[in-house]
Order: C-alpha cells, then sequence, then structure tokens
C-alpha cells in the first residue's frame, strides 16, 4: 500500500507534480479519499457507505472502466482564482452542460484523477485540486458500447484555476463557458451538478472572505 496522509482540519490545494497525488492501484487510496471526503447529508453520506461497499467486493478493479457493475470517476468543479465563476463544458456526447471529469482508468488517487480530467477537458495550465472532496454521486450511464448500462462512482473535488488561467477545450467538449452563480440554474439541468456547484461556490467564498496566509491552504508537500 502506499501510504495516505490523513489531511486532517485544514484543506490542501495541491498541484499536479505533488507526491501525494501519484498514481495508485491500492484500493485503499480511493477508500480513505472518500472517508475523508466533507460531505453533509443522509443522502450523501449513504452514497459513501453504497461506494465503500462496492470497493470492499470488488477491489482495485472498481477503478477500471471494464468493471460492469460500475467504476470509479474523479470530478473536478472547476473554479477561478476569486471563486465566483465555475467553468463548464457543453457535453459533446451527452449535449449537456457538466463539470469536468472521467473515468479513473486504474488509479486510486482519486484527486490526482479529477486534477487530470480537469487539466485535459479545459486545457488550463496550474490548476491545483483541493482535498479532500466535497461531494460523492452515484449515476447510471450508458456508453452504447458493449458495456452497457453502468454506475459511475464519482467523488468530486474544487480544483482553483490561476490568475491568468486561459481555458482550451478538447474534442470531449463542443463549448466551454465560465458560470457565475446566478447564470448556473438557467444552464445546468443536472441536480447533482447544481449541488456540487453551489457547494462549491459556498467554500470559495468562506477563503475569498480572509487573507491570503489565513485561507487555511496547505501547498506545500512537505508539510
Amino acid at each position: 500500500m502506499v501510504g495516505l496522509r490523513p489531511v486532517g482540519g485544514n484543506p490542501c490545494l495541491l498541484a499536479a507534480d505533488d507526491p501525494r497525488l501519484v498514481r495508485s492501484r491500492d484500493p485503499l487510496r480511493s477508500a480513505a479519499r472518500i472517508r475523508e471526503a466533507e460531505l453533509s447529508g443522509d443522502r450523501e453520506l449513504e452514497v459513501r457507505d453504497r461506494v465503500l461497499a462496492l470497493l470492499a467486493d470488488h477491489g482495485e478493479t472498481l477503478a477500471d472502466r471494464t468493471t460492469s457493475v460500475g467504476h470509479l470517476t474523479g470530478s473536478a468543479l472547476v473554479l477561478d482564482s476569486t471563486a465566483q465563476r465555475t467553468l463548464l463544458m457543453l457535453h459533446t456526447k451527452l449535449d449537456r452542460w457538466l463539470q469536468p471529469g472521467g473515468h479513473a482508468d486504474g488509479d486510486h488517487e482519486l484527486a490526482g484523477v479529477a486534477l487530470k480530467e480537469a487539466t485535459e477537458e479545459t486545457g488550463i495550465v496550474g490548476l491545483r485540486v483541493r482535498v479532500p472532496a466535497i461531494d460523492i454521486d452515484i449515476h447510471s450511464v450508458d456508453h452504447g458500447d458493449d458495456l452497457g448500462e453502468h454506475l459511475h462512482l464519482d467523488l468530486r473535488f474544487v480544483v482553483v484555476a490561476p490568475d491568468d488561467a486561459v481555458e482550451q477545450g478538447n474534442h470531449e467538449s463542443q463549448e466551454l463557458r465560465w458560470v457565475t452563480p446566478e447564470e448556473l440554474d438557467d444552464l445546468a439541468d443536472e441536480p447533482s451538478l447544481v449541488r456540487l456547484a453551489r457547494r462549491g461556490f459556498a467554500l470559495g467564498a468562506g477563503w475569498t472572505a480572509v487573507s491570503p496566509r489565513r485561507r487555511g491552504w496547505n501547498n506545500s508537500p512537505s508539510d
């Protein structure tokens, strides 16, 4: 097992090269990320327990997209540096506005998965992922392939863009758009995305209300 030091009470913003995001095939890694997630409400706690039960049953294969019962994914609520806007993508296949994210593809370091997917799908250089996660969701999908209908077990993180962020989409989106909280309801038709975004905006409002030295962000891999 690759050791995972608990985050404790202080959130961290981690860059892609941080050793705490090293790729892992150890299911204890994803279990730790799931358990430390900042969740509220009976529904999310029930979802957490369901995902942990599937992880106990399937082990490392739950991170593989070929696991028919379902598989782990990592999503990113990308916030600008002021936490006043989030970057959504008009998904090419689904034709819906969604947050960046995707399959774990064998990697049980789900914070790293979320950051990798956000970087690939937005093209923004210098993104950082906040740990712990702030949301978890289970939803049914069908990509029209041999796997058929299955579950995405989605752990969701805030990802913060740098001040000079320049977005550039890839083939997975028709369009990228920065969205304010006021614009969110008109654009997004996915309740779990609205829940995630509202939680992320509320969290961001808390960290932008204080000076950088008092925000509690631990960015150093040695701390």
